[in-house]
């Protein structure tokens, strides 16, 4: 069972909440795999097994694919393993009988340990993803440019209409089975949320392409768990389109990780 134990354990050996997003796009493959997205995804896995807690699966890439697309996905997660975290970026979120079997799928089909959850449609379409043993991450603030059109709109109570989300959602689940997406390019509001939700990890994507400044984040999100997984996918699945693009991936997350261990190892050592 991948608790909060087991993600503590898994942050203080590694020194690093560095999450790799295998988002892989067949048309920025290296030449040398020859167009084997498998083959690729393996030879990611293996260069930064050491550098990270957590892979995330992004769904999209894979669905786009077809059936082929499935297969690939499914063989990806079982060659990560039982020894990191498995985020499915799958960002589902329908009505309960539907999400009952979105969390089927990802849970007990593909053995994933987390899923993301578009909470907008309420608490009986989240609920069906709140599985024993399972994480629900919820949509909270991202990273894109349009997460100003709704996410940051200013509610009569003075509060954004994330910060409500993240409320409400806070009384779904617990600090034990519920995390929140926080956009990497919003350090300040990262930590305003971690004033209000200590214990809470919370999952920031738009670290390396999308420029969100790391020791910003470190410094705003960090809690005496670690309590963050800071995900990066292009700037560690492209670092090289040559035949070194797996040792680059590795040179590349151990860049990320020397900008987060000092501050990793600062605040673990204080709790």
């Amino acid at each position: 069972m991948k608790d909060k134990s087991f993600l503590r354990d898994i942050i203080t050996s590694r020194k690093t909440v560095l999450t790799i997003g295998l988002d892989a796009d067949l048309t920025r493959l290296p030449a040398i795999v020859n167009g084997d997205l498998l083959a690729f995804n393996k030879a990611i896995i293996d260069a930064t097994r050491e550098a990270c807690i957590a892979y995330k699966p992004n769904f999209a890439f894979y669905e786009s694919l077809g059936s082929k697309g499935w297969e690939i996905l499914e063989q990806t997660i079982n060659y990560i393993g039982d020894r990191h975290f498995i985020i499915g970026d799958a960002k589902r979120g329908d009505i309960g009988n539907t999400s009952a079997m979105y969390a089927t799928a990802v849970f007990d089909h593909m053995g994933c340990d987390a899923i993301t959850v578009n909470p907008y449609m309420g608490e009986d379409c989240v609920m069906p993803f709140y599985k024993a043993g399972k994480w629900v991450i919820i949509l909270a603030l991202t990273s894109n440019h349009g997460s100003s059109d709704f996410q940051q709109i200013t509610l009569n109570s003075g509060k954004k209409l994330f910060q409500k989300v993240m409320q409400t959602a806070s009384t779904w689940g617990t600090p034990d089975n519920t995390m929140f997406v926080l956009g990497a390019t919003h350090p300040s509001e990262i930590q305003e949320c971690r004033d209000e939700f200590p214990d809470h990890f919370f999952l920031i994507p738009g670290v390396g392409a999308q420029g969100g400044d790391l020791d910003a984040i470190c410094a705003a999100g960090l809690n005496s768990d670690g309590g963050l997984f800071i995900n990066a996918s292009r700037s560690i699945l492209y670092a090289s389109p040559q035949s070194d693009f797996a040792e680059k991936a590795y040179a590349e997350a151990s860049t990320l990780n020397s900008i987060i261990r000092p501050h990793l190892e600062g605040r673990i050592r204080k709790s």
